[in-house]
Parts: structure tokens; sequence; C-alpha cells
């Protein structure tokens, strides 16, 4: 089925009212993913925002990344949606999940849109098209919709599944593993959550991204299941050839004074503990990218950048490589997945180690968000600093954590989840 396409100028500073309008309505489907970049001026970056709102046909539970790949090729068209992160064990015989689901999303998703919207990355013209209306239906549409943006939320707090004192004891379990050579670095994570939780979504995810606006922004909703997330990093991207990851490692607070900002955010720059976890994902990446990638292409296009958000100063490496021109493009994600920043090194060991020492199922965190063009290209985030919702059941939760080296001082990881934590909490006291 054709597409319907037409696009419509913006005059300057007219995209923030219009995003504002795409995003309110569009949330009367029952399925969407908006994605926000948020102003953040990046190379690499495509779109301002980029919203698909109801489906026109969705994956079914069973569904893998073969599937996905041929579901693409039959239909050359928008395909969005996310994989979890408890998707590994589709991937790795080896792995499993044994911790009971609190959220049920499916373990991959993707869904074809009835509608794409999305403001060019200059913020000239809003693109619209669509299957079944005129693009100048839902431009009306859009027109007609408040411009406001709700950030109401309740006053509600958080309990936490793994208590600090257990927490200092599994790190040092944890530095005994890497002492007896079974991995060099673990990605640690712990659950917070509220089993009571009335909420706007909307609105929650309004405050957070107004709180903490992030170059990987979403908004996504599916069948009662939400994810409203702020994070500032990119898992992979394709664009034509090039296969492209930015792993995140190395976290510091921000400061209102800017002098002691500064300071902060040099001294991230000079930690040998931040440096030394952040080469070791860049080489992790490296070597995930060169599975799928021609031999001799794979580089660091940058190594230990040091990017500022509003509530943290981040570490930040680049790294592509040119995919292999007979296998399919889910190859790049098939082994790459879940992202190295996410898990530590060697991979499937610390997967093992994860599934043995977290008190919760990962599910969406960790896991990825994203779109893939009707061309094949592709963007996914790392979904980090996020709130998760299940409306059924009023389960809300979110999960925060960090990188474990020998070095690592337990008390020091635990103030830098707690400063993750922060950020979302925040907008509900």
């Amino acid at each position: 089925m054709q597409r319907q396409v037409a696009n419509y100028s913006l005059a300057p500073g007219q995209y923030k009212d219009i995003k504002n309008r795409m995003l309110n309505w569009a949330n009367q489907f029952g399925i969407l993913l908006f994605l926000d970049s948020n102003s953040y001026q990046s190379p690499y970056s495509k779109y301002e925002c980029l919203l698909a709102a109801d489906a026109a046909y969705i994956t079914d539970p069973t569904a893998t990344l073969v599937s996905v790949q041929q579901m693409h090729a039959l239909q050359e068209d928008w395909l969005f949606g996310h994989i979890c992160y408890d998707y590994k064990n589709e991937l790795e015989s080896k792995l499993s999940s044994n911790h009971q689901p609190s959220l049920h999303f499916p373990a991959l998703q993707f869904f074809c849109p009835k509608h794409v919207c999305y403001i060019d990355k200059n913020k000239q013209y809003l693109h619209i098209e669509s299957l079944t209306v005129t693009p100048q239906t839902i431009y009306d549409a859009i027109l007609a919709t408040s411009f406001e943006l709700d950030t109401t939320v309740p006053k509600l707090s958080f309990e936490k599944k793994t208590t600090k004192e257990h927490y200092l004891d599994t790190i040092s379990k944890l530095r005994a593993h890497i002492a007896e050579g079974d991995c060099y670095e673990i990605n640690y994570c712990c659950e917070a959550y509220n089993d009571n939780a009335v909420i706007a979504p909307l609105n929650v995810f309004n405050a957070l991204n107004a709180l903490s606006p992030a170059p990987f922004t979403a908004y996504y909703k599916s069948n009662g299941n939400y994810l409203l997330c702020a994070s500032p990093e990119r898992y992979l991207q394709k664009t034509e050839g090039r296969i492209l990851s930015q792993p995140i490692k190395g976290t510091a607070r921000r400061d209102a004074d800017a002098a002691k900002d500064a300071m902060i955010k040099a001294a991230l720059q000079q930690s040998i503990k931040e440096r030394a976890e952040n080469v070791m994902i860049v080489d992790l990446v490296r070597n995930d990218l060169a599975r799928s990638c021609a031999v001799g292409s794979v580089q660091v296009d940058e190594l230990m950048g040091i990017y500022s958000f509003p509530q943290v100063h981040q570490m930040i490496s680049t790294v592509s490589g040119m995919l292999k021109d007979d296998v399919p493009f889910t190859d790049a994600i098939k082994y790459s997945f879940p992202m190295g920043s996410m898990t530590g090194a060697p991979k499937i060991m610390v997967m093992q180690l994860i599934e043995k020492y977290e008190q919760a199922r990962r599910e969406l965190y960790s896991g990825t968000v994203g779109y893939i063009q009707p061309n094949g290209n592709f963007d996914f985030n790392v979904v980090i600093r996020s709130l998760f919702y299940n409306q059924q059941t009023q389960y809300l939760s979110y999960q925060t954590g960090g990188a474990i080296t020998y070095d690592s001082d337990a008390e020091q990881e635990w103030e830098e989840m707690r400063l993750k934590a922060w950020a979302m909490e925040r907008i509900f006291s």
C-alpha cells in the first residue's frame, strides 16, 4: 500500500509548538513511538523528532530478528519498535532469564505505523506520511490539538529491591570474580518500584523530558505498557553501509556553580578509572562490530569525548565500521546486542553473572527502541534513564546501575547509581 506524503514549511521557532501538538495528538492511539533529539547537535542525527502512530501491522509474540528482516524485505516500509535485554536468550543458548517479569513487554516487537511524522534536523519543515488518510487531514488534526504539555504528576515514592548493604556486599563479590579472572568489567543494576502507581504516562514523560532533556528521548506506548525514556546514549545506527555505535562509560554530576562544574568535567576527563572503563567497552564494541563488518573497516572515530547533559557529564566514544555486502542489516544488531556498555566483558560470562547477582529481570531496561527506514537504514538508542509503567497492574519502576571494575569503590558506585536514580525520582517528590 502506497503512502501519501507531504511537507509543511515551519516558521523560525515554530518547531517547538508543532512538536508538542504532534505528541498530544498521537497519544490517542494504542501504539506509538515518539523519538526526540531535544535539539542536540550531532553530525549523526537525522531528525529533530520522529513519530510513528497507530499500527498497520505488528509482529507476533514469537518474532525474531530474522522475521523482522523478512518483514522489512517484503514490505520495504517503516518499522518501529523495541528489543528487550532478555532477547539475549534467543541469541545465545547459554543465557537465560529466571526472574519473573513485572512489565510484560514482548521480548521483541516491531510495528509498521499507519502514520509517520517528523521534523527535520534543521527544523525547517514538518514531514507527514500516511497509509490511510491524506497528510492534510493529519496536519489539520495536529494544528487543532493543544500545544501545552501537561507535566502534572502525583507525589509518590519508590521501594528499592536492593538495600545499600546488599549492594555493597554484591560489589565485593563482583570484585572477587574480577580478581579470579572471570571477567574484567561488569554492569550491575538495581530496580526500584511502586506497585500502586496511578499516573498519566504522558504527563510523567513530559515532566521527565523537561527535567532531563536528552538526545535519545523516547515516549513509547504499546498495549498498556509504557516506556518514558531520557536516554543520552545511541546503541546502533546504520547509514547506507556504515554501522556506528556510541557507548557511554564514565559519569559525573553537574554543579550549579560554573567553576565547580568545569572542575568536575575536567576530573572526569582525567579519571584513570573512568578512562579504563571506557576503553574496555570501546574494545568490546570494536569486536562486536567486527563480526558483521568488513575486515579492516572498524575504527574508533572519537575516543572518550566529554559531553554535558542537564544532570550529568558523560564520557562517550564513537566506533564505526562498514557492514559486509553479503549479510542482512539485522546481523549488525544480532552480533552486538545487548550493547556492551550495559553488560561488560567478556560478554557471555558477565551476562551470566548479571543473572546471578541482580535481583530483578531487566526486561526493556538496557534494551533498545528505535526505527528502521524503508531503505534499511536504522537508529536505536540504549534504554537507560527510563521509567517503565504497566497501566493494568499500576506497576511503575526504573533501574539504574554502573560499570564495576576491580578498582571500583563500592560507596562511590552506590552514590553514582543514586545520582542517576535521582533524576527520575525527583519529578515525583
